[in-house]
């Protein structure tokens, strides 16, 4: 195939489609519904991964977790992990005292539904958390405004504190509480420190919290043996199995449990949440993929009868061709250049279709539904990569059949045809 032919059959194709834009328009309307959904559900795929590698980041992945419970997508009985005791902070204090592989340690107590008051406004539903000054050093901890209590602060029970960004946002007007004060539970506490938003659509809870010295947490909210979670973070990934080997023993060891007995503790990890994340994406993929192949299937019907009709509409021109020296596979090759430059069109017009959807939809979605700040407003170029190949394939498809009649025309019956 020289390339005066391939010149002579992609302006033979443009020709045809100006000629009959509106059945062209509709042959490729198919096409063009298909590349969306291809568009769209890698997109979302993008975001989706997005959002579970910013909340691995967030838990941290080189993190362990023990608690009472266990976390969604474990496995354990309800039943016996509701019968545990608590996890006191004494048994924190020892452990902390007998670890040694890792590098922080921090202990972190909860207080649902306290009163909140800022002027003469009441705001509950915020999550109290009391952590150690070293809670500043895990992924968790990070800071947008101002700082971190320090260690001085948490030894003599300081009432500070810091906020998460649903509470800055709901009780602030300028979404920013550095420096003023606030009442927690008829008790005043100057906020000197603002993290930075952490939460997806799958953890947009983690913003909703305030967090104040573990010391000022007991005395707020009284001990009451309640239950305290353990952050432990490694010194590398490498370091996890050992951390958590360790972390293992010396609990068993603090909690009293006898050779060959259960854990009457959870170990919690990120990965916890990888079969999880798994079935949403596959999930997405799942139903995309359906409704694209949907969509192929008509476009590629659609496309393949326009182009038997384009066949039959130029028959004597085929027969002259034929005629006057044309061979088969220039016929062939001009009829699949049609149908693919059909299919490339419809795939053009989804690009800027998709295009305004996404942008519009990362730039005001996140505005009404929290944990949506993942979105992307720009298509990946490996997507319109793929989706540009997938267009011509299709229309390689759909015009192949149609092509191979053109080709095979008796050439003094195509002359014959009116």
């Amino acid at each position: 195939m020289t390339i005066t032919e391939i010149k002579e059959a992609a302006k033979l194709a443009i020709d045809s489609m100006r000629s009959a834009k509106m059945r062209s328009f509709l042959a490729s309307l198919g096409v063009v519904i298909g590349i969306s959904f291809v568009i769209i559900m890698g997109w979302a795929l993008s975001g989706l991964d997005k959002a579970v590698e910013d909340t691995f980041n967030m838990i941290g992945r080189d993190m362990i977790y023990v608690d009472k419970w266990e976390w969604a997508g474990s496995r354990g009985n309800w039943k016996e992990v509701q019968a545990r005791k608590n996890i006191t902070y004494k048994q924190v204090r020892e452990f902390q005292e007998m670890m040694h592989s890792a590098e922080v340690v921090v202990p972190t107590a909860r207080h649902f539904g306290p009163k909140v008051k800022y002027g003469n406004d009441d705001f509950s539903g915020i999550q109290m958390q009391g952590v150690t000054s070293d809670y500043g050093l895990t992924p968790a901890g990070n800071i947008a405004f101002g700082r971190f209590f320090n260690e001085f602060e948490d030894r003599q029970a300081e009432n500070v504190c810091v906020i998460g960004s649903i509470p800055a946002n709901t009780i602030f007007s300028d979404s920013i509480g550095v420096g003023k004060t606030i009442k927690i539970d008829g008790k005043n506490f100057l906020i000197i420190g603002q993290l930075t938003k952490q939460g997806t659509m799958m953890m947009d809870f983690v913003d909703n919290v305030i967090y104040l010295p573990i010391r000022t947490f007991f005395a707020t909210f009284g001990n009451n043996n309640r239950n305290v979670t353990i952050a432990i973070k490694a010194r590398s990934i490498s370091d996890l199995d050992e951390l958590r080997a360790e972390t293992e023993g010396l609990m068993r060891t603090i909690r009293n449990i006898k050779p060959g007995e259960k854990n009457d503790f959870s170990i919690n990890e990120s990965k916890v949440f990888e079969s999880t994340f798994a079935i949403i994406r596959m999930s997405v993929w799942g139903i995309g993929i359906g409704m694209t192949v949907l969509s192929f299937i008509v476009g590629i019907i659609g496309i393949m009868n326009i182009m038997f009709v384009s066949v039959t509409e130029r028959t004597k021109e085929i027969g002259i061709r034929k005629a006057i020296g044309a061979k088969k596979r220039a016929i062939l090759f001009q009829f699949i250049v049609e149908s693919a430059a059909l299919c490339f069109a419809g795939a053009l017009i989804s690009f800027v279709i998709c295009s305004v959807l996404i942008y519009l939809a990362a730039t005001y979605l996140p505005m009404w539904v929290s944990g949506l700040s993942f979105l992307s407003p720009i298509i990946p170029l490996d997507l319109l990569l793929i989706a540009s190949i997938v267009s011509v394939v299709v229309g390689i498809l759909a015009g192949l059949v149609p092509a191979l009649r053109a080709a095979n025309l008796n050439p003094i019956e195509a002359l014959r045809y009116e």
